[in-house]
């Protein structure tokens, strides 16, 4: 709890003390250190300041420092000691037979408490995109939250805990981002973590293979006066490449302890969270490297920033968050973010006055503006350090050698875009054709299954809910679990390795064209697995232009929810040596609207002036077995979990609404039962909205369940195309080729009675209507979770509810007109 919290005559003892810089420094240089006891004395009639007792004399602090202040309560140590009570017992371990809860702690014990819960520090994880924050963060807490090699995919704060040395820490995965400037929403978003959710320390990890670039935002770490534990990760590169470099000189000239790690393999992290510790409990001896430096921006700017700092030292509730000095450079950079912080102080007049004043003379001296002087200047001061440090580039091994190599090869402007494509063709055939196997054997043991309940459970409502509802639903989705696991196994290598960025620099004209830029094509690749993450991914995106036509044309790309329904689709219509290409197509289908559709929002929708960035190309690196492994059953898992959850409950009330109202007559057949039923009157009523595309009530029922989810699509076609009665056309021609010979034979049936025309007939008419329901469910309403993704992004319903109305005008206008166009050619 804060200092703030205990009442009068009440005592606690400190845990740890929050803050910044120069305010932290002088709340311990009064005596709130760590482990000591304080008592509430006094407050003031109006509550603040408050009195209190440490070290024997009395001080009194403002109810905002007093905030800074964690401490821990008599009663807050007896409910922490009745909890480990509890631990130990349930751990079969000797506990005292008391719970803790009545007796009074003795001063000892209070501290030792105290002791206790001041081993758990908070660690922030920040550093440039690639550097391989996430791998740390994944390694050391266990979590296996993404790592894609390029920037944006970390678009949140991400949670995980670790232990050592006795030790709690709990990481926060913070965006990479190159600077803490306000040019892109990352960035913003970091240095609010930073200063609204202090971190005990922060570790920047840094690749050291690209020193000079990384070390940037080091020194803005430095501006912002954190306690800070640097990691110079892959340093295994360059050991190879044969650098030299003097890690201990580097880390005394920049004030931080620097420990060489390899994350994918665990070295250094040990001695990485020793030195965490060390800078926690500042232990000096342990840690010789840490002190606060001052990075010197010549003479100009260092007097408008100690001009500034004068009149912002004035105003306690901004040195408790922030480092003056940060917020004078800050000023000096123009940061609007700043501006508007500073604006309403009383002083504020006189603090802008010095900024231009510094500004204008720096201006008249180096011809430079005070923002572009600043960044020369931490150049400057990287560029020195490097020399005292004895920083030299081997040459055994050139990082970049292959990578150039490579890339003269998947980059190429001729060759790029069909190897592109090449790559999409062999991941989907392999997804097809290695996915074969274990798919039949599931659906073997889906039928057995099936088979067994069928025969030995007595006829009734429960029978026939677990055979032709859960079975027939679930089952007709968790089938394709090979395929997913086969499809995610390819994107997570593509992404591990390096070449979705090189897709996206692929891109990057096409997203000109498209009235959006290459950074855009990193959210749209992303949707290819999920959309609700790739929109939220969209806040990399720093024109607000791009953001938004990027979120509003993601629902066109087909996200894995759809893949069940495609992969059924074209199994059951479409010969082996076709499929891959009938699903290339939807994919290629996707990727054109959203090309047109994206042009049309930029020029007569979403108006303004697009952003200019850099895309990062890192070099390609061979991702681990392991960790693509683990990407992949992560996906896997996701997928099992919606079996069980919203897959399974849509398949019962999809049953149900099938089954129900009994029918008077107990002797009619399954087809005319279906349609007297809920779902059978509800498809009935919405048919002829779907007349154009050639659809049936049943396909209609598929689509409405596919809102909720997409993946319902096909559980819903699992319980409406359950029956397993053979079928043959007047001719006796009877279909039993294929491996979905039961569903092509089932959906012929309807579009032959649809269409009044003969089994064989109807063959050709059924394969064109199952494409144009492909079509549909391309890209029609994106999910409920999409729409309240792009409304949490947008703030506002109107452009959640305008994607998923033009979507679904879209599909119905392009599955009518190419149904059309096909009976027409037919």
């Amino acid at each position: 709890m804060k200092l703030s919290e205990l009442k009068t005559g009440e005592t606690g003892v400190i845990v740890k003390v929050s803050g910044h810089g120069g305010f932290r420094k002088r709340i311990i240089e009064m005596g709130f250190i760590k482990g000591k006891t304080v008592e509430v004395l006094l407050n003031a009639p109006l509550r603040d300041p408050v009195k209190y007792k440490i070290m024997g004399y009395e001080v009194s602090l403002r109810h905002s420092e007093a905030d800074q202040i964690e401490v821990l309560s008599e009663e807050e140590a007896r409910r922490l000691e009745k909890a480990e009570v509890r631990t130990a017992r349930n751990a079969a371990l000797p506990a005292d037979p008391g719970d803790g809860s009545d007796k009074e702690l003795t001063p000892a014990e209070l501290s030792d408490a105290a002791d206790r819960k001041s081993r758990t520090i908070s660690v922030a994880l920040v550093g440039n995109p690639n550097c391989g924050k996430t791998s740390l963060f994944n390694f050391a807490s266990g979590a296996h939250e993404r790592v894609g090699n390029y920037s944006g995919v970390t678009v949140d704060a991400k949670v995980g805990h670790a232990a050592y040395d006795g030790y709690q820490f709990n990481l926060v995965d913070l965006p990479g981002t190159y600077s803490l400037s306000a040019y892109s929403p990352e960035e913003l978003y970091v240095r609010k973590q930073l200063v609204d959710k202090t971190p005990d320390v922060v570790i920047n990890v840094i690749d050291s293979s690209n020193l000079e670039r990384n070390l940037y935002l080091t020194t803005q770490l430095i501006d912002m006066h954190v306690r800070m534990v640097c990691a110079l990760n892959m340093f295994d590169e360059t050991e190879q490449r044969g650098d030299n470099i003097d890690v201990r000189q580097l880390s005394e000239l920049f004030g931080a302890p620097m420990v060489p790690t390899v994350f994918t393999s665990g070295r250094g992290v040990k001695e990485l969270f020793r030195q965490v510790i060390a800078v926690y409990e500042g232990k000096e001896d342990e840690s010789p490297c840490f002190r606060h430096i001052h990075i010197n921006h010549g003479h100009e700017i260092e007097n408008g920033i100690r001009e500034m700092q004068e009149h912002l030292k004035k105003y306690p509730e901004l040195r408790q968050r922030y480092s003056t000095r940060y917020l004078a450079i800050k000023l000096l950079e123009h940061d609007k973010d700043v501006e508007q912080l500073i604006a309403p102080l009383g002083d504020s007049a006189e603090i802008f006055r010095h900024r231009d004043n510094a500004a204008a003379r720096v201006k008249e001296e180096t011809g430079s503006d005070s923002e572009t002087a600043i960044m020369d200047a931490k150049y400057g001061f990287i560029h020195g350090a490097l020399e005292e440090a004895d920083f030299s580039t081997g040459d055994k091994k050139d990082t970049y050698q292959t990578t150039h190599l490579i890339d003269k090869v998947l980059t190429n402007k001729y060759l790029g875009f069909p190897i592109f494509f090449l790559i999409l063709l062999v991941m989907f055939t392999a997804t097809f054709v290695i996915g074969q196997y274990p798919m039949d054997w599931i659906d073997a043991a889906v039928s057995r299954l099936g088979g067994f309940i069928a025969t030995h459970m007595p006829d009734g409502p429960v029978k026939d809910m677990l055979v032709d509802g859960i079975i027939s639903g679930v089952g007709a989705v968790i089938v394709f679990l090979p395929q997913i696991l086969i499809l995610y196994f390819f994107i997570s290598y593509m992404e591990d390795s390096g070449y979705m960025s090189r897709a996206a620099f692929i891109m990057d004209r096409l997203m000109h064209k498209m009235g959006l830029h290459g950074k855009s094509f990193i959210p749209l690749i992303m949707g290819f697995g999920c959309n609700v993450p790739a929109v939220m991914a969209t806040r990399t995106i720093e024109s607000r232009r791009s953001r938004l036509v990027t979120m509003l044309i993601l629902p066109l790309m087909s996200c894995s929810a759809r893949l069940p329904i495609y992969v059924m689709i074209t199994g059951s219509f479409f010969a082996m040596k076709y499929r891959s290409l009938a699903m290339l197509s939807l994919y290629i289908i996707g990727i054109v609207m959203a090309v047109v559709i994206s042009r049309l929002f930029s020029v007569f929708v979403v108006k303004g002036e697009d952003t200019p960035f850099v895309m990062e190309l890192p070099p390609y690196r061979f991702p681990t077995w392991k960790a693509i492994g683990r990407h992949t059953w992560e996906k896997g898992k996701q997928y099992l979990k919606k079996m069980g959850g919203i897959i399974l409950v849509a398949s019962i009330i999809v049953w149900a609404l099938g089954y129900f109202p009994l029918p008077d007559d107990p002797h009619m057949d399954r087809q005319a039962r279906q349609e007297q039923s809920y779902i059978g009157q509800l498809g009935k009523t919405v048919e002829p909205l779907f007349r154009p595309q050639g659809f049936n009530w049943k396909l209609d029922v598929g689509l409405l369940a596919g809102v909720g989810a997409k993946e319902i699509v096909a559980s819903t076609m699992g319980v409406l195309y359950s029956d397993d009665d053979s079928f043959s056309d007047d001719n006796g021609y009877s279909d039993e080729t294929g491996k979905y010979t039961k569903l092509h034979r089932l959906i012929t049936q309807d579009v032959a009675k649809l269409h009044g025309i003969s089994y064989r007939e109807a063959e050709p008419v059924a394969t064109l209507t199952a494409f144009c329901f492909l079509l549909f469910v391309l890209l029609y309403f994106p999910c409920i979770a999409t729409i309240a993704a792009i409304k949490g992004e947008t703030g506002s319903w109107r452009w959640a509810l305008f994607a998923a109305g033009y979507t679904t005008v879209l599909a119905w206008v392009v599955s009518a007109a190419v149904f059309q166009v096909g009976m027409w050619v037919m």
